[in-house]
């Protein structure tokens, strides 16, 4: 069904931050989480509201359940099950917290979630818990990947690059793979909150973790997506004519862009990392905002990209991040400075 979505009408992600508190002090985290919930959250009355406006999205959306770590919302089972009653794809990424329990998923598979999805960022307890800025952090992360498997609840695993990472990356694809997940998807780093005092890998180090990626993707039996790198569908494009894993049918899904984020407090942003507001849902209704918000309807248009992205003959298939264009020069509009590439160079069609 994806690939009919027009993405000017609905996005193929929409993402609900249920809450900014979380036990952790990741040093990458986008939402700067700290251990108390934000007293203007959306309430369990607000936030099924917004799901019944997700539906009109069209049939299937999905919709992800994110933080902070949404466990700390004693009614986050309560709003998977309305989601999942409404037609929605519900799907939740917690933290590897001791909220984290056999039980807690048992009652989330109980309600319908579709996909549970985990963070992974070293390929050792070491790492990981070095990273994420808590002893056990690994720990609860592997078990709750194991019981996950045990109920048949798909499992991704979500991974940051950076300096401090990049090297785990091998590491960490054997730990997807043992782990039986159905997803490795990858993180390049955008600096925003605590991922500001992070040092992002360089452009071409980017470049050859991409083309890293993809001989995995080749070679494993999970898939493999990128986050803030839609460069991983460029790389794809050199390699294989553009038509590898359907990528015709998910090119150019980037923020506003087949992708739309409601923070803890109703804001609506073409991401987590590009925390630009568009309106809000107690006064608007999520679907017009996406549809039709200056913003959203700019980050839509390829031929208003500008620098090395708005000339690039694969801005249709890639674009660049948005995120990151904002995070460093103010203009979600401007080039991506994480890309090496130059354009023109390499003269395959974007499909445009």
């Amino acid at each position: 069904m994806f690939g009919d979505i027009d993405y000017d009408e609905r996005p193929l992600v929409l993402i609900w931050e249920l809450t900014q508190a979380c036990e952790l002090a990741c040093k990458h985290c986008r939402a700067d989480a700290h251990p108390q919930r934000h007293p203007d959250e959306l309430t369990t009355t607000e936030g099924k509201a917004l799901l019944d406006e997700a539906r009109q999205f069209g049939e299937g959306q999905l919709v992800v359940l994110s933080g902070g770590d949404p466990l700390a919302r004693e009614d986050v089972v309560e709003l998977v099950d309305y989601g999942t009653d409404r037609g929605l794809q519900m799907t939740l990424t917690p933290s590897g917290t001791t909220s984290l329990t056999a039980d807690a998923l048992a009652d989330l598979d109980d309600a319908g979630l579709r996909r549970l999805a985990l963070s992974l960022d070293g390929g050792s307890e070491a790492a990981h818990d070095a990273f994420r800025g808590e002893d056990g952090s690994f720990e609860a992360t592997v078990r709750a990947a194991e019981a996950a498997r045990e109920r048949g609840i798909p499992l991704q695993v979500n991974t940051t690059v950076c300096a401090e990472t990049v090297e785990q990356l091998p590491a960490i694809r054997d730990l997807v793979a043992d782990l039986g997940a159905v997803l490795w998807s990858v993180f390049f780093l955008v600096p925003v909150g605590r991922g500001r005092v992070l040092t992002p890998v360089a452009p071409e180090r980017a470049e050859s973790v991409m083309e890293w990626l993809h001989d995995v993707a080749d070679e494993a039996r999970f898939g493999v997506k990128t986050t803030e790198a839609p460069h991983y569908r460029r790389v794809a494009a050199q390699r294989a004519d553009g038509e590898r894993d359907g990528l015709r049918r998910r090119k150019g899904v980037r923020a506003g862009k087949g992708f739309a984020f409601v923070s803890h407090t109703g804001e609506v942003y073409p991401s987590g990392f590009l925390p630009e507001s568009a309106g809000t849902v107690r006064e608007e209704s999520v679907v017009d905002i996406y549809r039709e918000a200056d913003l959203f309807e700019s980050l839509r248009d390829d031929g208003a990209l500008r620098g090395d992205c708005g000339a690039c003959e694969f801005r249709a298939v890639c674009g660049g991040s948005r995120s990151r264009a904002y995070a460093h020069t103010g203009d979600p509009l401007a080039e991506d400075p994480l890309c090496a590439y130059e354009p023109g160079t390499d003269r395959q069609p974007a499909d445009d």
